[in-house]
């Protein structure tokens, strides 16, 4: 059976940390390849702050595309119209692989299981995936819906000081983002005058 991670995201823009959570994973559940899903409209964000899609799916394309374990789809732009709704992602995925024995892994961070109630149908998100969470230093499962944490499997990873919110600001205000995205994502950002 295959084992495939699901990551989804705003990737607004895709950083440094993406890659080193994904590759952890990957590594750690034996994931024959983690398929990252840049959504078309988050439900539970702010649009003004969300970046037209062609350019965040540009950019992860540049971020994941060049690494063999790992794949970026395009299944939310072309298979789901309106917001992005994890559950309907994962019924186009087992559509999609219908004819393949594939087991998929939902990674997530551990702030997303707080909001996890909000979100569309949870309950058959479990049934449809593993709920996979990247659990942060100092994260406190107190917040957590009870019943969950029996449900959803903890991998550890370090602290990582990285953000989008904190490399749009930076660019906003002219700063250096080098040590937080690959130099070609700081290119597209810079040629296409982005988050300015």
């Amino acid at each position: 059976m295959k084992r495939y991670g699901i990551f989804g995201g705003t990737f607004n823009p895709p950083h440094l940390a993406h890659s080193v959570l994904a590759e952890k994973v990957r590594k750690e559940l034996n994931l024959d390849k983690v398929i990252f899903i840049p959504s078309a409209v988050p439900p539970l964000k702010d649009e003004k702050e969300v970046l037209e899609i062609r350019h965040r799916l540009e950019m992860a394309k540049i971020a994941f595309g060049n690494n063999p374990d790992y794949e970026v789809s395009e299944i939310e732009i072309n298979n789901l119209n309106g917001k992005s709704y994890t559950v309907d992602t994962l019924l186009c995925l087992h559509e999609l692989y219908k004819k393949e024995q594939v087991k998929f892994y939902l990674i997530i961070g551990a702030d997303s299981l707080i909001d996890f109630p909000k979100w569309k149908n949870p309950e058959k998100i479990f049934e449809l995936a593993e709920v996979v969470i990247l659990n942060r230093p100092g994260f406190s499962k107190e917040k957590i819906k009870p019943g969950y944490l029996e449900k959803v499997r903890f991998i550890d990873t370090e602290l990582l000081d990285i953000s989008s919110t904190m490399i749009r600001e930076k660019v906003r205000n002219n700063k250096s983002i080098k040590s937080l995205v690959l130099p070609e994502i700081e290119k597209y950002i810079t040629q296409n005058n982005l988050y300015k």
